[in-house]
């Protein structure tokens, strides 16, 4: 039998109505909901069953909101005797959800989880004024020509790689006026596309070194257990279990690259995982398995739907 991953997605996977369906059927579920709730103050589960799309957008209510989705998936199915301890062999998550997987790994409570990400989520945003930088998604280019265009481009500004995703589709991050100088560059130099990222800041990039500061912070008062099973880092793209590593990364993170493409690679080859299940909203990071990884299984579980399929296959666990 090869090796299970459990995945979380990152931002740009909410949408308005996740994880209403879970909450209507499974009192676990709803009672993830209800916890978050109480640790923000505020109703964020209406905000995620109702809307506003453009409120639940903001950084600060999507990136709680997707964690409280994935260990809402993860809490049904222990309740249903699929445990993570037992059922996979690593973690992982897609930046944000790396807080996410951590959770569900039980390194945070979900009450952390959720401060944590509500405090990230308002960092980032405040850390670079709107309108100053950009991201944009670069498909077609490798990344030994993407890091050439990043350096031409800059001219003295920040323009840097924000996340590997997968072959051929790469996300840089910066100022807005040297993202766009790659954009053109990227298109002279063969790139498929050049896409201008709807986010509302330049993640993981040099700009964000003010939000990197407020997590050094945070995570300093914050309780990190190990995980119970290793987590691949997105900085790293190797596995990490002792609480101060988890921390390091966790920082590096908001200004490091997101390397995806090494981390699910990593699962694949040394790690011997055969399996990616992706928990949470939509189906992002099990499109990408199938590009990285070809030959593993990708599953997504985020639905009723979803999770009965799982329970319902005997080799689940």
């Amino acid at each position: 039998m090869g090796k299970t991953a459990f995945t979380c997605p990152g931002q740009g996977s909410q949408a308005v109505g996740m994880g209403k369906d879970l909450a209507d059927r499974f009192p676990e579920a709803r009672a993830v909901f209800d916890e978050v709730d109480d640790a923000l103050g505020e109703k964020l589960s209406t905000l995620m069953f109702e809307g506003p799309d453009e409120t639940l957008r903001l950084t600060e209510n999507a990136q709680p909101a997707l964690m409280a989705v994935s260990v809402a998936v993860v809490r049904v199915l222990e309740a249903h005797g699929v445990r993570l301890a037992d059922t996979a062999d690593y973690v992982a998550g897609h930046s944000l959800g790396e807080y996410s997987a951590l959770c569900a790994a039980g390194s945070f409570s979900l009450i952390d989880a959720a401060r944590l990400l509500r405090i990230r989520g308002r960092a980032m945003q405040q850390a670079v004024p709107v309108g100053e930088g950009a991201m944009a998604a670069i498909l077609g280019v490798d990344m030994a020509t993407l890091r050439e265009i990043c350096a031409l481009s800059a001219q003295g500004q920040v323009c840097d790689i924000a996340n590997d995703n997968a072959p051929g589709q790469i996300v840089i991050s910066g100022h807005a006026a040297a993202v766009e100088r790659a954009m053109g560059l990227a298109k002279e130099k063969g790139a498929k596309r050049a896409l201008p990222l709807p986010v509302s800041a330049p993640f993981h990039c040099r700009l964000m070194q003010p939000a990197a500061e407020a997590m050094q912070a945070a995570l300093a008062e914050a309780a990190i257990k190990a995980p119970v099973v290793p987590l691949v880092a997105n900085v790293t793209a190797r596995p990490v279990s002792d609480p101060d590593d988890i921390r390091r990364h966790l920082v590096a993170q908001v200004t490091g690259m997101v390397r995806w493409t090494e981390s699910v690679g990593w699962l694949a080859g040394e790690g011997g995982v055969t399996r990616l299940v992706e928990l949470g909203s939509g189906k992002v990071l099990s499109g990408l398995a199938r590009r990285i990884a070809p030959d593993a299984e990708a599953v997504s579980i985020g639905t009723p739907a979803d999770i009965d399929a799982f329970l319902a296959k005997p080799d689940q666990q």
